[in-house]
């Protein structure tokens, strides 16, 4: 039978264009289809096929759900990511959850066959066109610091010009610990005082409301 496959998508028309497209490889072989998160895990525990190819949208859920099922339970199933939606994001969540291979659905359908032959072969390596871009991106604009909610209080009040004391008043907080809170906002903002957290924490995109005249 060579490469078993099941194909998860909600559109019936896109589904059975990759099921012909498959067809057209003596080496694969559709088993199965479904249009839902629930029929998807279904089928796949039904017909435990070599690789599962699935949209990422899907009715009652995402599609990233399937792989990371299916992924807790087999190292050696194939797991193919097709999206209409193939932003940076959508490439990493796909990697992190599991998958072996993520393809737009631009891509040509001999792109998506190959990516499941891939798949079937490697399944825990992870085949992305875009993914040497993503990655240069993310390295570029790292993501921002993780502030705690607390920190991100007293970030919005220092953006406001209120300084040490105002701050403690106003988060019912003493003085030395809204200065607590000032000192780690810094280190983790990478700066030495007021105005460079500021400007930073504006290019991170952390205090997209205030406004440059209250640095």
């Amino acid at each position: 039978m060579g490469t078993t496959v099941l194909l998860v998508d909600d559109h019936e028309l896109i589904r059975q264009g990759l099921a012909r497209a498959f067809e057209r490889d003596a080496d694969m072989t559709v088993v199965g289809q479904a249009g839902s998160v629930a029929d998807g895990v279904a089928a796949w525990q039904a017909l435990t096929p070599d690789v599962v190819v699935t949209d990422l949208q899907l009715p009652d859920g995402h599609g990233l759900e399937i792989v990371r099922a299916v992924r807790t339970l087999s190292d050696s199933t194939g797991l193919v990511v097709l999206t209409m939606h193939a932003g940076d994001d959508q490439i990493f969540a796909a990697m992190e959850a599991g998958a072996s291979a993520f393809v737009g659905k631009d891509s040509k359908a001999t792109e998506v066959v190959s990516a499941a032959k891939h798949a079937a072969v490697a399944p825990r390596t992870f085949l992305c066109a875009g993914l040497s871009g993503a990655m240069m991106r993310r390295a570029t604009n790292p993501a921002p610091p993780k502030l705690s909610g607390r920190e991100e209080e007293v970030l919005a009040l220092l953006a406001d010009g209120l300084g040490t004391g105002e701050i403690a008043g106003r988060l019912y907080m003493s003085e030395s610990t809204a200065k607590t809170h000032i000192t780690h906002i810094y280190q983790k903002l990478g700066a030495a005082n007021r105005a460079q957290a500021l400007v930073t924490a504006m290019r991170l995109g952390m205090l997209d409301h205030a406004s440059p005249q209250r640095f």
